[in-house]
């Protein structure tokens, strides 16, 4: 979808058609299409934003009953997190003042502070218990 055909959350439905995932090949259509919206989160219109949360949700639900994940700390939670983006430290500028305290962060050096968690996981729809 082109970021000039902004289509209502009804028309966004019909055309993702999202559905309670069951197996791997919807999960990864699902993954796609959320991953299309990331890469214009900027721009998204409140529809689009509700169709996001929605394949999010879904996603999640399939996964956690499909995986069985081990406990993560929050610094892998964070890289894994940045590696399923495609982000640098320069990209979490934003959530965190510069890019030096993203280095300090993920190097153990600093930790992270209510604030940056409540930011965190907002950008990347997650529960903010997942950082601690």
């Amino acid at each position: 979808m082109s970021a000039c055909a902004v289509l209502d959350y009804p028309k966004l439905l019909s055309k993702t058609q999202p559905e309670v995932v069951h197996d791997e090949a919807l999960n990864e259509r699902f993954i796609k299409a959320l991953r299309d919206l990331d890469a214009r989160w900027d721009t998204l219109s409140a529809d689009e934003k509700k169709l996001h949360e929605l394949l999010v949700l879904l996603i999640q639900d399939f996964e956690e009953r499909t995986y069985k994940i081990r406990s993560a700390t929050p610094i892998e939670v964070i890289e894994e997190l940045m590696a399923a983006n495609d982000l640098k430290n320069k990209d979490l500028i934003g959530i965190f003042a510069t890019e030096s305290v993203v280095s300090e962060i993920l190097s153990g050096k600093r930790r992270l502070t209510v604030d940056h968690i409540k930011r965190l996981s907002e950008r990347f729809n997650v529960s903010p218990a997942v950082f601690f």
